[in-house]
């Protein structure tokens, strides 16, 4: 969503949503498919980690992130603990929970090795990033976690190449963000009346941001109120947004070309290191 406006904050419990199957391309699966080099890199981190413990100082975590290390070279799937099981990722990863830019980096799973097939500058929440399982409605959060991509949508055409269901914004599109709506989190048209206009948006109220998105499947499938509604990977609005993670328009249109349903597509969003590490999911 862009950052209009400050929603009702309401608590909720409930799982994260939409981690899909782990299947063979977990980080297990990933280390015993791994190329010859990446391997040793792997086998080079995993001693040091030895080391680590041994130490008691490793103990005391450090006041800033850490410098890059021999892990931090390993192509970032080979190191999560779950990619979604498809042969197509999507990062998005912030320096810290406090950031409101990171990097978003597409992946693909070819001849046995995840390859990158693009990269681009990002912008998260005005509030920074929070776990995704405990995140609150209202406070422009990013939520971390593995999501998947159930459709897209936008006010312009989709791109040549586009295979991702599409649903064009029409004057009537709204997408209800109103926790008293039995339509909670999902796109209506037209706006029903048991949503209020005030707790939701009118899609084509942001041609510029969502000219093209994806929906991001985060309290999507099963819905917890006051969780939050409308997170998507949309195109950059003026600065941060409230809670989405959006990249510029011309990297989203490569996105949409590029992803594919058949591939069973996730985004994992986290941080580079702490609690809400993006190798976490």
């Amino acid at each position: 969503m862009p950052l209009t406006r400050t929603r009702t904050t309401t608590a909720g419990s409930g799982k994260r949503g939409g981690s899909g199957r782990s299947g063979a391309r977990t980080k297990a699966a990933a280390r015993a498919t791994a190329t010859p080099a990446t391997a040793a890199l792997l086998s080079a981190v995993c001693a040091a980690g030895l080391l680590a413990v041994a130490s008691p100082a490793s103990a005391t975590p450090p006041a800033t992130p850490p410098a890059q290390t021999a892990a931090d070279r390993i192509p970032l799937p080979y190191r999560m603990a779950d990619t979604g099981g498809g042969d197509q990722l999507i990062t998005a990863r912030a320096p810290r929970k406090g950031s409101t830019t990171g990097t978003v980096k597409w992946w693909q799973w070819r001849n046995g090795r995840w390859h990158q097939a693009g990269s681009a500058p990002a912008r998260f929440g005005s509030g920074g990033l929070t776990e995704g399982s405990t995140r609150e409605q209202g406070t422009s959060t990013t939520p971390t976690g593995l999501y998947d991509l159930p459709f897209a949508f936008g006010i312009d055409p989709a791109p040549d190449g586009t295979t991702t269901p599409y649903r064009r914004v029409r004057p009537d599109s709204w997408w209800c963000e109103d926790n008293a709506s039995t339509s909670y989190n999902r796109w209506v048209e037209p706006r029903p009346r048991d949503c209020a206009a005030a707790e939701s948006e009118r899609l084509a109220d942001y041609p510029t941001q969502y000219s093209r998105a994806l929906v991001i499947g985060f309290n999507y499938h099963r819905p917890v109120h006051g969780r939050g509604a409308g997170i998507f990977l949309h195109v950059n609005g003026k600065g941060a947004t409230a809670g989405c993670v959006s990249v510029p328009a011309r990297a989203m249109a490569r996105i949409l070309s590029w992803v594919r349903p058949s591939e069973h597509p996730h985004i994992a969003i986290g941080t580079a290191h702490g609690p809400t590490a993006i190798t976490r999911y």
